[in-house]
């Protein structure tokens, strides 16, 4: 049986990551995770088809024209990411279900491609100042950069009304548990 694709989005800060990897530590989600193409180079030890499959920006615009992407985003000029639609089958021939972290619009995007065999879900901070509080918490951001992120983040809650599913992140074990519950009932279907 032919898996299906969970898609999450959020705005950073929300709590997106650490949500995903509590629902990928439950079995009878059977949820796989894509590995997204990029046109940037490896950092580290970073290895193509593990991380991201690293490809040259001339392939990823040629790959976009083709139709080869469900989703993309030049995230910084010249430097591509996205979503691969033989990456999407490849988990989902397996019969495991996908789970997407992947930004609002690529989310729309996605939506809009698998329809019914996609279940979209948008997580919500309780507030912006909640959110500024946690981003500020994190020490990893300059003000500049808090401000962009908050900036952004007051963008994308405006797409949330295009999601199937709406969860505030205001209590981690119960936004898990929402969304866990309504992955559940969706793969049932």
């Amino acid at each position: 049986m032919k898996g299906k694709i969970i898609i999450l989005s959020a705005p950073s800060g929300t709590g997106k990551s650490t949500v995903i990897g509590r629902l990928m530590q439950i079995p009878a989600l059977r949820l796989g995770f894509s590995i997204s193409a990029t046109s940037r180079k490896p950092r580290g030890n970073e290895q193509d088809g593990r991380e991201y499959y690293f490809i040259s920006d001339e392939e990823f615009r040629r790959r976009v024209a083709e139709g080869d992407f469900v989703e993309y985003e030049e995230v910084y000029a010249g430097t591509h990411y996205g979503t691969l639609k033989s990456e999407v089958e490849r988990v989902t021939d397996s019969g495991m279900n996908l789970i997407m972290d992947i930004d609002v619009k690529g989310g729309v995007n996605v939506k809009d491609i698998y329809g019914d065999r996609a279940l979209s879900v948008f997580l919500s901070p309780p507030s912006l100042e909640v959110l500024e509080r946690r981003l500020r918490g994190r020490a990893t951001d300059s003000e500049d950069t808090i401000r962009k992120r908050l900036d952004k983040a007051e963008y994308e809650i405006g797409f949330a009304s295009r999601f199937d599913l709406c969860v505030v992140n205001d209590d981690l074990e119960e936004t898990v548990g929402k969304v866990a519950s309504a992955i559940s009932g969706f793969i049932a279907e």
